[in-house]
Protein backbone atom coordinates (compact mmCIF):
# COMPACT_ATOMS: atom_id res chain seq x y z
CA UNK A 1 0.00 0.00 0.00
CA UNK A 2 1.36 3.64 -0.93
CA UNK A 3 2.03 6.16 1.71
CA UNK A 4 -0.74 8.81 1.44
CA UNK A 5 -1.77 11.97 3.15
CA UNK A 6 -5.06 12.02 2.04
CA UNK A 7 -6.49 11.06 5.44
CA UNK A 8 -4.57 13.42 7.43
CA UNK A 9 -6.52 16.31 9.48
CA UNK A 10 -5.83 19.66 10.47
CA UNK A 11 -8.50 19.24 13.51
CA UNK A 12 -8.98 23.06 13.64
CA UNK A 13 -5.71 23.94 14.58
CA UNK A 14 -2.82 25.89 12.24
CA UNK A 15 -1.06 23.24 9.97
CA UNK A 16 1.96 24.17 8.62
CA UNK A 17 1.30 22.03 5.58
CA UNK A 18 -2.17 21.96 4.66
CA UNK A 19 -4.51 24.86 4.72
CA UNK A 20 -7.82 24.47 6.34
CA UNK A 21 -9.07 23.52 3.07
CA UNK A 22 -6.87 20.82 2.92
CA UNK A 23 -4.87 22.43 0.34
CA UNK A 24 -1.09 22.39 0.19
CA UNK A 25 0.49 25.20 1.53
CA UNK A 26 3.92 26.62 -0.60
CA UNK A 27 6.96 24.54 -0.18
CA UNK A 28 5.83 21.16 0.23
CA UNK A 29 5.42 20.38 -3.20
CA UNK A 30 7.79 18.67 -3.90
CA UNK A 31 8.65 16.07 -0.73
CA UNK A 32 5.08 15.76 -0.66
CA UNK A 33 5.27 14.30 -4.26
CA UNK A 34 7.83 11.80 -3.92
CA UNK A 35 6.92 10.35 0.01
CA UNK A 36 3.57 9.48 -1.63
CA UNK A 37 5.49 7.39 -4.23
CA UNK A 38 6.62 4.75 -1.44
CA UNK A 39 5.06 2.16 0.56
CA UNK A 40 3.92 2.69 4.16
CA UNK A 41 6.63 -0.07 4.86
CA UNK A 42 9.29 1.77 3.39
CA UNK A 43 8.38 4.93 5.05
CA UNK A 44 8.38 3.08 8.45
CA UNK A 45 11.98 1.79 7.73
CA UNK A 46 13.27 5.00 7.03
CA UNK A 47 11.81 6.27 10.41
CA UNK A 48 13.21 3.42 12.10
CA UNK A 49 16.40 4.01 10.22
CA UNK A 50 16.87 7.11 11.34
CA UNK A 51 16.29 6.49 14.89
CA UNK A 52 18.83 3.83 14.70
CA UNK A 53 21.23 6.01 13.36
CA UNK A 54 20.62 8.77 16.08
CA UNK A 55 21.62 6.08 19.11
CA UNK A 56 24.86 4.76 17.08
CA UNK A 57 26.27 8.45 16.53
CA UNK A 58 25.41 9.01 20.08
CA UNK A 59 23.65 11.88 20.04
CA UNK A 60 21.70 11.01 23.58
CA UNK A 61 20.85 13.78 26.38
CA UNK A 62 20.86 13.10 30.24
CA UNK A 63 17.35 13.48 31.62
CA UNK A 64 18.18 15.23 35.75
CA UNK A 65 14.76 14.68 36.92
CA UNK A 66 14.13 11.07 36.94
CA UNK A 67 15.74 8.78 39.82
CA UNK A 68 18.65 6.86 37.81
CA UNK A 69 20.65 9.05 35.17
CA UNK A 70 19.05 8.67 32.11
CA UNK A 71 20.60 8.98 28.47
CA UNK A 72 17.79 9.35 25.85
CA UNK A 73 18.07 9.65 22.19
CA UNK A 74 16.03 13.02 20.73
CA UNK A 75 13.92 11.24 18.49
CA UNK A 76 13.14 12.40 14.84
CA UNK A 77 10.65 12.87 12.60
CA UNK A 78 11.75 12.28 9.24
CA UNK A 79 8.62 15.08 7.59
CA UNK A 80 10.35 18.25 7.43
CA UNK A 81 9.24 21.27 8.54
CA UNK A 82 9.51 23.55 5.16
CA UNK A 83 9.30 27.28 5.66
CA UNK A 84 9.26 29.40 2.35
CA UNK A 85 12.39 32.18 1.44
CA UNK A 86 9.80 35.18 1.91
CA UNK A 87 8.72 34.08 5.15
CA UNK A 88 12.14 33.25 5.97
CA UNK A 89 12.95 36.99 5.00
CA UNK A 90 11.23 38.13 7.88
CA UNK A 91 11.93 36.03 10.48
CA UNK A 92 15.39 36.75 9.86
CA UNK A 93 15.08 40.91 9.76
CA UNK A 94 13.11 40.57 13.27
CA UNK A 95 15.97 38.29 14.97
CA UNK A 96 18.42 40.67 13.68
CA UNK A 97 16.62 43.85 15.18
CA UNK A 98 15.63 41.56 18.08
CA UNK A 99 19.60 40.69 18.87
CA UNK A 100 21.11 44.15 18.10
CA UNK A 101 18.54 45.65 20.88
CA UNK A 102 19.13 43.25 23.04
CA UNK A 103 23.07 43.72 23.10
CA UNK A 104 22.45 47.75 23.56
CA UNK A 105 20.35 46.53 25.92
CA UNK A 106 22.93 44.28 27.80
CA UNK A 107 25.52 47.00 27.27
CA UNK A 108 23.67 49.76 28.98
CA UNK A 109 22.46 48.08 32.08
CA UNK A 110 25.98 47.19 33.06
CA UNK A 111 27.01 50.64 32.31
CA UNK A 112 25.54 53.43 31.55
CA UNK A 113 21.88 52.47 32.51
CA UNK A 114 20.19 54.76 30.25
CA UNK A 115 17.06 52.95 29.64
CA UNK A 116 17.12 52.22 33.84
CA UNK A 117 16.80 56.17 34.49
CA UNK A 118 14.73 57.06 31.53
CA UNK A 119 11.96 54.93 33.44
CA UNK A 120 11.71 52.73 30.16
CA UNK A 121 12.56 49.66 32.10
CA UNK A 122 11.88 49.59 35.99
CA UNK A 123 15.61 49.81 37.50
CA UNK A 124 14.04 47.10 40.52
CA UNK A 125 13.44 44.53 37.83
CA UNK A 126 16.44 44.86 36.67
CA UNK A 127 18.31 45.05 40.26
CA UNK A 128 16.08 41.96 41.15
CA UNK A 129 16.75 39.49 38.85
CA UNK A 130 18.62 36.11 40.07
CA UNK A 131 20.53 36.97 36.23
CA UNK A 132 21.68 40.61 36.53
CA UNK A 133 25.27 40.33 37.60
CA UNK A 134 26.66 43.25 39.92
CA UNK A 135 30.53 42.53 39.21
CA UNK A 136 29.94 42.79 35.38
CA UNK A 137 28.57 46.74 36.03
CA UNK A 138 31.08 48.43 34.61
CA UNK A 139 32.30 45.61 32.05
CA UNK A 140 33.52 46.04 28.39
CA UNK A 141 33.84 42.78 26.69
CA UNK A 142 36.22 42.53 23.39
CA UNK A 143 34.51 44.32 20.55
CA UNK A 144 31.48 45.42 22.62
CA UNK A 145 29.65 42.18 22.01
CA UNK A 146 27.60 40.60 24.52
CA UNK A 147 25.46 37.81 23.19
CA UNK A 148 27.38 35.64 20.46
CA UNK A 149 25.39 32.91 20.21
CA UNK A 150 21.78 33.42 20.46
CA UNK A 151 18.66 30.98 20.45
CA UNK A 152 15.81 32.78 20.21
CA UNK A 153 12.16 30.37 20.41
CA UNK A 154 9.35 30.96 17.87
CA UNK A 155 6.25 30.07 17.54
CA UNK A 156 3.08 30.34 15.28
CA UNK A 157 -0.46 30.68 16.89
CA UNK A 158 -3.86 30.23 14.49
CA UNK A 159 -2.39 33.24 12.39
CA UNK A 160 0.49 31.73 11.36
CA UNK A 161 2.82 34.10 11.81
CA UNK A 162 5.79 33.88 13.88
CA UNK A 163 6.04 35.39 17.52
CA UNK A 164 8.90 35.58 19.91
CA UNK A 165 8.21 33.19 22.83
CA UNK A 166 11.04 33.71 24.99
CA UNK A 167 14.62 34.65 24.11
CA UNK A 168 17.65 32.24 25.42
CA UNK A 169 21.10 34.03 25.35
CA UNK A 170 22.83 32.73 28.40
CA UNK A 171 24.81 28.94 27.05
CA UNK A 172 21.76 27.92 24.12
CA UNK A 173 21.98 24.12 23.42
CA UNK A 174 20.76 22.18 20.55
CA UNK A 175 22.69 23.45 17.63
CA UNK A 176 24.23 20.10 17.35
CA UNK A 177 20.81 18.04 16.84
CA UNK A 178 19.94 20.71 13.74
CA UNK A 179 22.79 19.81 12.32
CA UNK A 180 22.48 16.08 12.83
CA UNK A 181 19.15 16.42 11.69
CA UNK A 182 20.18 17.58 8.17
CA UNK A 183 22.52 14.80 7.87
CA UNK A 184 20.18 12.74 8.82
CA UNK A 185 17.26 13.79 6.06
CA UNK A 186 19.97 13.76 3.50
CA UNK A 187 20.18 10.07 3.81
CA UNK A 188 16.76 9.83 4.21
CA UNK A 189 15.40 11.83 1.46
CA UNK A 190 18.60 13.00 -0.33
CA UNK A 191 16.32 13.02 -4.23
CA UNK A 192 14.04 15.30 -2.40
CA UNK A 193 16.37 17.62 -0.64
CA UNK A 194 18.29 17.61 -3.82
CA UNK A 195 15.46 19.20 -5.74
CA UNK A 196 13.38 21.61 -3.21
CA UNK A 197 16.42 24.08 -3.24
CA UNK A 198 17.53 23.84 0.57
CA UNK A 199 19.38 26.22 2.03
CA UNK A 200 22.53 24.73 3.52
CA UNK A 201 23.41 24.88 7.06
CA UNK A 202 26.15 22.59 7.66
CA UNK A 203 28.93 25.36 7.40
CA UNK A 204 27.22 26.77 10.96
CA UNK A 205 30.71 25.28 12.59
CA UNK A 206 32.80 27.18 10.70
CA UNK A 207 30.54 30.70 11.15
CA UNK A 208 30.92 29.43 14.35
CA UNK A 209 34.47 29.16 14.77
CA UNK A 210 35.16 32.45 12.06
CA UNK A 211 33.09 34.77 15.04
CA UNK A 212 34.90 33.57 17.99
CA UNK A 213 38.02 34.03 16.17
CA UNK A 214 36.98 37.59 15.48
CA UNK A 215 36.16 38.21 19.22
CA UNK A 216 39.76 37.99 20.33
CA UNK A 217 41.75 40.49 20.93
CA UNK A 218 45.36 38.87 20.01
CA UNK A 219 46.03 37.66 16.12
CA UNK A 220 45.94 33.70 15.49
CA UNK A 221 43.75 32.75 18.55
CA UNK A 222 43.35 29.76 20.85
CA UNK A 223 39.86 29.08 21.45
CA UNK A 224 38.51 25.89 23.32
CA UNK A 225 34.95 25.16 24.53
CA UNK A 226 34.43 24.61 27.97
CA UNK A 227 32.02 22.16 29.51
CA UNK A 228 31.30 21.28 33.06
CA UNK A 229 31.89 17.65 32.45
CA UNK A 230 30.64 14.45 31.54
CA UNK A 231 27.56 14.10 32.92
CA UNK A 232 26.07 18.00 31.98
CA UNK A 233 22.92 17.22 29.92
CA UNK A 234 24.60 18.36 27.06
CA UNK A 235 27.73 17.28 27.06
CA UNK A 236 27.25 15.22 23.41
CA UNK A 237 27.02 18.96 22.48
CA UNK A 238 29.77 20.29 23.80
CA UNK A 239 32.46 17.76 22.62
CA UNK A 240 30.36 17.96 18.62
CA UNK A 241 31.02 21.41 18.44
CA UNK A 242 34.69 21.36 19.46
CA UNK A 243 35.53 18.62 17.19
CA UNK A 244 33.73 19.97 14.29
CA UNK A 245 35.37 23.90 14.60
CA UNK A 246 38.96 21.74 14.91
CA UNK A 247 39.61 23.18 18.84
CA UNK A 248 39.94 21.66 22.25
CA UNK A 249 37.14 20.49 24.69
CA UNK A 250 38.24 21.59 27.76
CA UNK A 251 37.06 21.47 31.82
CA UNK A 252 38.03 22.98 34.55
CA UNK A 253 41.16 20.97 35.12
CA UNK A 254 42.76 21.87 32.24
CA UNK A 255 42.49 25.75 32.81
CA UNK A 256 44.61 27.92 35.12
CA UNK A 257 45.05 32.16 35.62
CA UNK A 258 48.53 32.24 35.33
CA UNK A 259 50.40 35.39 34.92
CA UNK A 260 47.47 37.41 34.75
CA UNK A 261 46.25 35.37 31.65
CA UNK A 262 44.06 32.24 31.00
CA UNK A 263 45.86 29.14 29.95
CA UNK A 264 45.67 25.62 28.98
CA UNK A 265 48.05 22.66 29.95
CA UNK A 266 49.13 20.96 27.74
CA UNK A 267 51.73 18.49 26.92
CA UNK A 268 54.01 21.08 26.44
CA UNK A 269 53.35 23.13 29.00
CA UNK A 270 50.37 25.99 29.75
CA UNK A 271 49.77 27.79 26.22
CA UNK A 272 47.20 31.29 26.50
CA UNK A 273 43.83 30.71 25.77
CA UNK A 274 42.53 34.10 23.83
CA UNK A 275 38.49 32.99 23.59
CA UNK A 276 36.60 30.01 25.80
CA UNK A 277 33.17 29.13 24.11
CA UNK A 278 31.76 28.98 27.61
CA UNK A 279 29.16 25.96 28.05
CA UNK A 280 28.55 26.45 32.02
CA UNK A 281 26.38 28.84 33.56
CA UNK A 282 27.40 32.36 34.45
CA UNK A 283 27.62 32.00 38.80
CA UNK A 284 30.00 28.75 38.48
CA UNK A 285 32.12 30.51 36.28
CA UNK A 286 34.49 31.76 38.94
CA UNK A 287 34.28 30.88 42.50
CA UNK A 288 36.06 33.85 43.72
CA UNK A 289 33.48 36.24 42.49
CA UNK A 290 30.28 34.33 41.97
CA UNK A 291 29.11 31.25 43.33
CA UNK A 292 31.94 30.18 45.77
CA UNK A 293 31.14 26.59 45.92
CA UNK A 294 31.45 26.22 42.13
CA UNK A 295 33.59 22.88 41.36
CA UNK A 296 33.51 23.77 38.05
CA UNK A 297 34.75 27.10 36.85
CA UNK A 298 38.40 28.87 36.90
CA UNK A 299 39.66 30.60 39.74
CA UNK A 300 40.41 34.66 38.70
CA UNK A 301 38.96 33.96 35.38
CA UNK A 302 36.84 36.97 35.72
CA UNK A 303 39.41 39.30 36.37
CA UNK A 304 41.15 38.24 33.20
CA UNK A 305 37.83 38.91 30.92
CA UNK A 306 37.30 42.14 32.90
CA UNK A 307 41.28 43.46 31.80
CA UNK A 308 40.17 42.18 28.07
CA UNK A 309 43.05 39.72 28.07
CA UNK A 310 40.26 36.41 27.38
CA UNK A 311 37.11 36.90 25.34
CA UNK A 312 34.29 34.83 27.02
CA UNK A 313 30.90 33.38 25.01
CA UNK A 314 28.72 34.54 25.52
CA UNK A 315 30.12 37.56 28.41
CA UNK A 316 28.54 36.88 31.55
CA UNK A 317 25.59 38.99 32.77
CA UNK A 318 23.46 38.36 29.40
CA UNK A 319 21.19 36.06 31.47
CA UNK A 320 19.60 39.04 32.55
CA UNK A 321 18.16 39.06 29.36
CA UNK A 322 16.38 35.61 29.18
CA UNK A 323 14.37 36.51 32.58
CA UNK A 324 10.99 35.75 31.39
CA UNK A 325 9.78 39.15 33.19
CA UNK A 326 12.32 40.91 31.11
CA UNK A 327 11.10 39.23 28.03
CA UNK A 328 7.90 41.41 28.39
CA UNK A 329 9.96 44.79 27.82
CA UNK A 330 11.55 43.82 24.82
CA UNK A 331 9.42 45.63 22.75
CA UNK A 332 10.19 48.59 24.03
CA UNK A 333 13.63 47.74 24.45
CA UNK A 334 13.61 47.49 20.76
CA UNK A 335 11.73 51.19 20.11
CA UNK A 336 14.24 52.95 23.08
CA UNK A 337 17.42 51.76 21.29
CA UNK A 338 16.32 51.74 17.42
CA UNK A 339 13.26 53.72 17.12
CA UNK A 340 11.35 50.69 15.44
CA UNK A 341 8.43 48.39 16.19
CA UNK A 342 9.25 45.15 16.44
CA UNK A 343 9.42 43.11 13.65
CA UNK A 344 8.46 39.65 15.20
CA UNK A 345 6.07 40.59 18.03
CA UNK A 346 5.80 39.13 22.01
CA UNK A 347 3.38 36.93 22.79
CA UNK A 348 0.46 38.57 25.06
CA UNK A 349 2.19 38.82 28.24
CA UNK A 350 0.54 39.61 31.44
CA UNK A 351 3.47 40.69 34.19
CA UNK A 352 2.56 39.54 37.36
CA UNK A 353 4.84 42.20 39.65
CA UNK A 354 2.15 45.10 37.82
CA UNK A 355 -1.15 45.24 39.97
CA UNK A 356 -3.69 45.23 37.12
CA UNK A 357 -2.01 42.84 35.62
CA UNK A 358 -1.72 40.09 38.59
CA UNK A 359 -5.17 40.54 39.40
CA UNK A 360 -6.18 39.81 35.77
CA UNK A 361 -4.05 36.73 36.14
CA UNK A 362 -5.25 35.39 39.60
CA UNK A 363 -8.83 35.33 38.61
CA UNK A 364 -7.96 33.70 34.47
CA UNK A 365 -5.51 31.42 36.42
CA UNK A 366 -7.11 28.61 34.30
CA UNK A 367 -7.28 29.43 31.15
CA UNK A 368 -3.16 30.49 30.69
CA UNK A 369 0.03 29.60 30.96
CA UNK A 370 2.36 31.10 34.13
CA UNK A 371 5.69 30.71 33.79
CA UNK A 372 8.84 31.06 36.27
CA UNK A 373 11.08 34.02 35.85
CA UNK A 374 14.28 31.91 35.41
CA UNK A 375 12.93 28.54 34.74
CA UNK A 376 13.83 27.04 31.67
CA UNK A 377 13.31 22.92 30.05
CA UNK A 378 9.40 22.84 30.68
CA UNK A 379 9.82 23.28 34.18
CA UNK A 380 8.39 26.10 37.06
CA UNK A 381 5.31 26.23 34.77
CA UNK A 382 1.61 25.87 34.86
CA UNK A 383 -0.95 25.33 31.52
CA UNK A 384 -4.38 26.36 33.26
CA UNK A 385 -6.48 25.09 30.68
CA UNK A 386 -4.91 21.31 31.43
CA UNK A 387 -4.06 21.72 35.71
CA UNK A 388 -6.69 20.67 38.04
CA UNK A 389 -7.86 23.20 40.38
CA UNK A 390 -5.49 21.84 43.58
CA UNK A 391 -2.49 23.29 40.57
CA UNK A 392 -4.17 26.78 40.50
CA UNK A 393 -4.79 27.29 43.59
CA UNK A 394 -0.89 26.59 44.32
CA UNK A 395 -0.33 28.69 41.82
CA UNK A 396 -2.22 31.74 42.77
CA UNK A 397 -0.18 31.43 45.85
CA UNK A 398 3.20 31.48 44.33
CA UNK A 399 2.35 34.30 42.71
CA UNK A 400 0.60 36.18 45.40
CA UNK A 401 3.98 35.55 47.55
CA UNK A 402 6.69 36.86 45.27
CA UNK A 403 4.52 38.67 42.22
CA UNK A 404 8.36 39.57 40.72
CA UNK A 405 8.92 36.35 39.69
CA UNK A 406 5.83 34.88 37.67
CA UNK A 407 4.55 36.11 33.81
CA UNK A 408 1.39 34.63 32.58
CA UNK A 409 0.19 34.60 28.65
CA UNK A 410 -2.96 33.43 26.99
CA UNK A 411 -2.80 29.72 26.18
CA UNK A 412 -1.35 29.31 22.66
CA UNK A 413 -2.85 27.01 20.03
CA UNK A 414 1.08 26.12 18.41
CA UNK A 415 1.11 25.22 14.69
CA UNK A 416 1.05 21.84 14.07
CA UNK A 417 3.05 19.90 11.51
CA UNK A 418 2.29 16.22 10.33
CA UNK A 419 4.56 13.39 11.73
CA UNK A 420 4.72 9.78 11.28
CA UNK A 421 3.48 8.20 14.78
CA UNK A 422 3.14 4.12 14.63
CA UNK A 423 2.84 3.93 10.88
CA UNK A 424 0.20 6.44 10.81
CA UNK A 425 0.58 10.24 9.72
CA UNK A 426 -0.81 13.02 12.49
CA UNK A 427 -0.71 16.15 13.25
CA UNK A 428 2.29 17.53 16.33
CA UNK A 429 2.40 21.01 17.88
CA UNK A 430 5.98 22.69 17.16
CA UNK A 431 8.16 25.64 17.94
CA UNK A 432 11.30 26.62 16.29
CA UNK A 433 14.67 27.82 17.90
CA UNK A 434 16.28 29.20 14.74
CA UNK A 435 20.56 30.06 15.68
CA UNK A 436 22.15 34.07 15.73
CA UNK A 437 25.71 34.27 15.61
CA UNK A 438 27.10 37.98 16.21
CA UNK A 439 30.65 38.45 15.31
CA UNK A 440 31.89 40.51 12.39
CA UNK A 441 27.97 41.44 11.72
CA UNK A 442 24.74 38.89 12.81
CA UNK A 443 24.13 35.89 11.02
CA UNK A 444 21.00 34.01 11.38
CA UNK A 445 21.48 30.45 10.44
CA UNK A 446 18.99 29.49 8.16
CA UNK A 447 16.72 26.65 9.60
CA UNK A 448 17.08 25.82 13.78
CA UNK A 449 15.63 22.65 15.74
CA UNK A 450 12.26 22.39 15.29
CA UNK A 451 11.41 21.13 18.76
CA UNK A 452 7.63 18.56 18.48
CA UNK A 453 5.29 17.79 21.26
CA UNK A 454 5.30 14.08 20.35
CA UNK A 455 2.69 12.97 23.24
CA UNK A 456 -0.82 13.49 21.21
CA UNK A 457 -2.25 17.06 22.60
CA UNK A 458 0.57 17.74 24.15
CA UNK A 459 2.00 21.85 23.90
CA UNK A 460 5.38 21.06 25.80
CA UNK A 461 8.28 20.58 23.34
CA UNK A 462 11.23 20.25 25.46
CA UNK A 463 13.14 16.78 24.98
CA UNK A 464 13.16 16.45 28.91
CA UNK A 465 9.43 16.21 28.73
CA UNK A 466 8.84 13.94 25.85
CA UNK A 467 9.35 16.19 22.95
CA UNK A 468 11.16 15.22 19.67
CA UNK A 469 12.67 17.31 16.79
CA UNK A 470 12.47 17.76 13.25
CA UNK A 471 14.66 19.37 9.75
CA UNK A 472 13.60 22.70 9.27
CA UNK A 473 14.09 23.55 5.38
CA UNK A 474 14.23 27.02 4.89
CA UNK A 475 14.10 27.47 0.85
CA UNK A 476 15.65 29.70 -1.15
Amino acid sequence: MQFSLQQYKTDGFFDEMFDAEGNLRPGYGAFKDRIEQLPIEEMIRRQQAADRALMAMGITFNVYSENEGTERIMPIDIIPRIVTGEEWSRVERGLTQRITALNLFLDDIYNAQHILNDGVVPRELIESSKCFLPPCLGVKPPKGIWCHITGTDLIKGDDGTFMVLEDNLRCPSGVSYMLENRELLKQTFPEVIARTNVRPIGDYPTQLLNMLQFISVRPNPTVCVLTPGVYNSAYFEHSYLAQQMGVELVDSRDLVVHDGYVKMRTTKGFQIVDVIYRRIDDTFLDPHVFNPHSLIGIPGIFEVFKKGRVALANAPGTGVADDKVVYAYVPRIIKYYLGEEAILPNVQTYICGEDDDRKYVLENIENLVVKEANEAGGYGMLIGPKASKKDHQLFRKKIQENPRNYIAQPTISLSRVPCLVDGQVEGRHVDLRPYILYGNGIQVIPGGLTRVALRKGSLVVNSSQGGGSKDTWVLW
